[in-house]
C-alpha cells in the first residue's frame, strides 16, 4: 500500500472501533435495507448511489451520503476516500439490452477506484450460476465477480438465488403473478427449482463476511434451508395471502416468451423481468455448507422469509418522500404490486422555480388541473356515480399547501416547497396512485416542470385500468406541465405564503 493511500484513511470509530463501510448501489432493495442494518449494528456507514435526492429521500440519521456513478471515475474516488470495506450491489439491467457492457465497464472503474482509495476489503452479491448457464443476467453476475477479483483489493463474493425480500424482482414477479391471476398457464421453467433466501439472512452475511479475515479472497454460496420449484413459490406466497392460484406448466412457452408476457401481468420493470426470465430455465444449486460453517445463523424457511417481507413494509410504513414500493404509496396494502407503473411529461417555462412552485401549489380547486379539465371532470363524475370523492371539489387555502390537505379527491402526502408536490389518488379504483409535480431550475431564469403518475395496481383490475388510460398518459401529463409553464411565465412575481415561509 502506498503511503498516499494511507495517509486518507481515517481512524476507526474510537466507541465501536468497528470499520468504516461504504455501501455502492445503497439507493436499490438490498442496499436500503444493508445501511439501516449496519448503521443499527454501529457500523459508520456511507451510502452511495447516482441519485443524491433518492438517499436523501431515504431519511436516514447518521448516515453520510454520496452520489456516485460507477462509469464516473472522479465521483467514486471521493465516494471511496477514507471508507476501509466496500459493499457492491450495483445492477443495471433497467439499462436496457446492453446492461452486460455497463456492468463491466462499472466493475472495471470500481476495481481501479477501491484501489486509488486504499480499500482493505470489497465484498460482492452476485449470483448463483447453474451449470451450462448463457442467460445474460447470470453471465453478467459471474464476469463482474471476476472482473473485481482481477484487482489488487481482495474481494469476497457471495453468490444468492432469489431473495425473498421487498423489492428483489424476481420475489415480486412472484407476488404480482399470484394477487393478479387466479389461474396461470405458464412455460415449463415454473417446475425449475431454485434456494431462496430470506433478506434478513442475506444482509447478516454481507456484514459478517466483511470483517472476517477468513473470508477474504473466497466466493461463498448462499441458500435458505429449502429448495423450492417456481410453482412452489408460487403456491405457497399464496397461501400467506388467501389465494389458491392454479399453475397449468405448458410446454409451448420459452423463456424469451414469457418475458414479454411478463410485462401484460406485472408491475416489475421490462427490462428486469426479461434479464430474470431468461435465467429461470435450469435449476439453480447452492453448496453452502463453507458460509455455514462461518457463519451460523438460523435460516429462514421461505414462508418464514414472506412473512417478513410483510414486517419489513409495515416498519417502512411512512416514506420521507414518494419511494419505488412504500407502503404508504400502496395504499397500505401489501398486495399492491411493489413497482409502480408510470408515466410523465414535462415542460421548460422561462420562469423562477417560485414562479412555478405558485403554480403548482395553486392545483385543484377552482384552479383545477391546468389542462384537460373536461377529462377530469369526466373521471370525477364516474367516481361520485360509484360512491366515490370524486365532486368533493375544494381546498384547506386557495395557494397554501401542506402536508394533509385535502385537494379536491387528493390527499397531500409530500410538500416540498419550491421543489416537489406529491398528492396521493382518492378516487375509487383497482390500486394505488400518486401523483406528483417536481420543480427544478435548469438555467438561468428557466425551470423545469415534471408531472409523473405513479400507479400501483391491485390484480388483473388495477392492470387493465392502467393499460385502459395509457394512451392518454403523455397527453394529459405533459399538457399540464405545458399549462402550468405557460402560467407561471404569464405570473405576476409574487411569493406564495409557502414559498415565502420556505424562503425565510
Amino acid at each position: 500500500m502506498n503511503t498516499a493511500n494511507a495517509a486518507v484513511r481515517p481512524q476507526r470509530n474510537s466507541q465501536t472501533d468497528k470499520p468504516r463501510v461504504v455501501v455502492m448501489g445503497a439507493s436499490g432493495y438490498i442496499g436500503t435495507n444493508l445501511v439501516v442494518e449496519l448503521a443499527a449494528r454501529g457500523y459508520p456507514v456511507r451510502a452511495a448511489a447516482r441519485s443524491m435526492a433518492v438517499l436523501a429521500g431515504r431519511g436516514w440519521q447518521g448516515v453520510e451520503l454520496a452520489e456516485a456513478d460507477v462509469l464516473d471515475g472522479p465521483a467514486l474516488d471521493a465516494a471511496l476516500a477514507g471508507q476501509e470495506i466496500a459493499i457492491y450491489l450495483v445492477h443495471c439491467m433497467r439499462a436496457g439490452d446492453d446492461f452486460g457492457d455497463v456492468e463491466r465497464r462499472g466493475a472495471e472503474n470500481f476495481a481501479a477506484a477501491a484501489e486509488r482509495a486504499g480499500i482493505k476489503r470489497i465484498v460482492y452479491l452476485g449470483g448463483l450460476i447453474p451449470g451450462g448457464a448463457d442467460s445474460p443476467h447470470l453471465v453478467s453476475r459471474r464476469v463482474t465477480g471476476e472482473i473485481l477479483r482481477a484487482g489488487k483489493v481482495p474481494v469476497t463474493e457471495l453468490r444468492a438465488g432469489i431473495i425473498v425480500g421487498p423489492g428483489c424482482a424476481s420475489f415480486e414477479i412472484i407476488r404480482d403473478l399470484v394477487n393478479h391471476l387466479p389461474v396461470m398457464v405458464t412455460p415449463r421453467w415454473v417446475e425449475s427449482t431454485s434456494p431462496p433466501i430470506a433478506l434478513s439472512n442475506v444482509l447478516h452475511y454481507l456484514i459478517e463476511v466483511a470483517v472476517r479475515e477468513e473470508a477474504a479472497g473466497r466466493i461463498f454460496d448462499i441458500a435458505g434451508p429449502e429448495i423450492l420449484s417456481y410453482k412452489e413459490l408460487m403456491q405457497q406466497y399464496g397461501r400467506a395471502v388467501g389465494k389458491s392460484p392454479l399453475v397449468v406448466p405448458v410446454p409451448v412457452l420459452s423463456p424469451r416468451l414469457s418475458s414479454y408476457w411478463l410485462r401484460l401481468v406485472t408491475a416489475v420493470p421490462t427490462s428486469t423481468g426479461r434479464a430474470l426470465i431468461d435465467g429461470l430455465k435450469l435449476h439453480i444449486a447452492a453448496d453452502d455448507r463453507e458460509i455455514r460453517a462461518l457463519i451460523p445463523q438460523r435460516l429462514l424457511t421461505y414462508a418464514e422469509a414472506v412473512q417478513e417481507v410483510f414486517e419489513v413494509e409495515r416498519r417502512h410504513a411512512v416514506a420521507a418522500r414518494w419511494t419505488e414500493g412504500a407502503l404508504m404509496y400502496r395504499d397500505y396494502n401489501p398486495e399492491y404490486a411493489f413497482y409502480a407503473k408510470r408515466a410523465a411529461g414535462s415542460f421548460i417555462a422561462r420562469a423562477s422555480p417560485q414562479a412555478v412552485w405558485d403554480q403548482v401549489a395553486a392545483i385543484g380547486g377552482e384552479n383545477r388541473y391546468f389542462a384537460f379539465n373536461w377529462l377530469w371532470g369526466i373521471r370525477e363524475t364516474i367516481d361520485w356515480a360509484l360512491g366515490g370523492p370524486g365532486r368533493n371539489r375544494g381546498r384547506r387555502d386557495p395557494q397554501d399547501v401542506r402536508v394533509g390537505d385535502v385537494i379536491d379527491s387528493w390527499r397531500v402526502i409530500g410538500a416540498d416547497p419550491l421543489r416537489r408536490l406529491t398528492l396521493a389518488f382518492g378516487m375509487k379504483a383497482p390500486g394505488a396512485g400518486v401523483l406528483e409535480f417536481e420543480v427544478r431550475p435548469v438555467g438561468p431564469a428557466h425551470t423545469r416542470i415534471t408531472v409523473t403518475a405513479y400507479w400501483h395496481p391491485a390484480g388483473t383490475l388495477g392492470l387493465l385500468y392502467w393499460y385502459a388510460f395509457a394512451p392518454s398518459h403523455a397527453l394529459i401529463f405533459h399538457g399540464m406541465a405545458r399549462a402550468i409553464a405557460l402560467r407561471a411565465e404569464d405570473a405576476p412575481c409574487q411569493a406564495s405564503p409557502a414559498s415565502a415561509a420556505a424562503g425565510s
